[in-house]
């Protein structure tokens, strides 16, 4: 049973023909003359046939009432696997694309000429980021295994005090990184994890796609909307794009619009930009 099937249909109602037979029974009640044996057992029979009809009908659509309760049920639950589904699918190509994406731009930054990057380093930050998506890889199977969730170890949300870090890795592998923070105090958690995210993700397209480039980072607060700018200048002259799978402006996008944000990306000057809009109300 597919995520996106409809709504399960309660089948045919047992009610209405039963009213038309009470109908049709009421009818031959009042025809009957009232004179004779007819008028003293014809409408104990009537009478009889309603009440099984009334039964019947009853019963039936008791039956039918449990028999939708349980489709709704396999449906609603079938919804939430999928969503879950998806949700792993998104958490997974996050944790390879950015950790392999991350190793194969930084081992490319390495080899670009006019950068002086000491191949040393280069290793050192590859096996580094190589270690740090298996911890990742393990950690996200132990979930799946542990269908309780209770051996899983746990670690804390990111939020804003952790960008520093983000961008020092996408730094490592290649573009020189400007940050901005506007007046965002009382951020709540889900917020600033959202942020988080969006940083990251675009931050390893840069390194992708334009690399040792210069890239903007612009967190700031706009009403009750926190907004999130990246963009970068282009790629730099000689660069080879390395492009991932595909998906991580399109999960991007389905995230933010799945909290009710919005988000853009688009071509800017020579670059590229990616804009979100997170509602801060009610993301704690």
């Amino acid at each position: 049973m597919g995520a996106d099937q409809a709504l399960p249909s309660r089948g045919r109602r047992v009610w209405p023909p039963a009213i038309a037979v009470h109908v049709v029974l009421l009818l031959v009640l009042l025809s009957v003359n009232r004179g004779g044996r007819a008028a003293v057992v014809l409408p104990v029979v009537i009478a009889a046939l309603a009440l099984a009809v009334t039964v019947w009908a009853a019963f039936h659509a008791r039956r039918q009432r449990i028999a939708y309760e349980a489709r709704i049920a396999a449906w609603a639950g079938e919804r939430a696997a999928q969503a879950e589904r998806l949700r792993i699918a998104r958490e997974l190509h996050d944790i390879v694309s950015h950790g392999l994406g991350l190793i194969t731009v930084r081992a490319s930054a390495a080899r670009y000429p006019g950068t002086g990057d000491d191949p040393s380093a280069a290793l050192s930050d590859i096996e580094r980021i190589g270690r740090q998506t298996t911890t990742e890889l393990r950690r996200m199977l132990n979930v799946l295994r542990d269908s309780t969730g209770t051996t899983a170890p746990l670690r804390p949300a990111e939020s804003l005090h952790d960008l520093p870090a983000i961008i020092e890795d996408a730094e490592r592998a290649g573009p020189a990184v400007t940050l901005k923070l506007g007046e965002i105090d009382d951020i709540s958690s889900g917020a600033q994890l959202a942020v988080c995210s969006i940083v990251r993700e675009a931050l390893t397209n840069t390194a992708r796609h334009a690399g040792p480039t210069s890239a903007n980072v612009y967190v700031r607060r706009d009403g009750d909307w926190i907004v999130t700018s990246v963009w970068d200048e282009g790629p730099v002259d000689g660069w080879t794009p390395h492009p991932g799978a595909g998906h991580g402006i399109e999960g991007l996008r389905e995230r933010v619009t799945a909290i009710g944000g919005t988000f853009d990306a688009e071509h800017a000057d020579n670059g590229f930009r990616v804009t979100a809009r997170i509602p801060e109300a009610g993301m704690s």
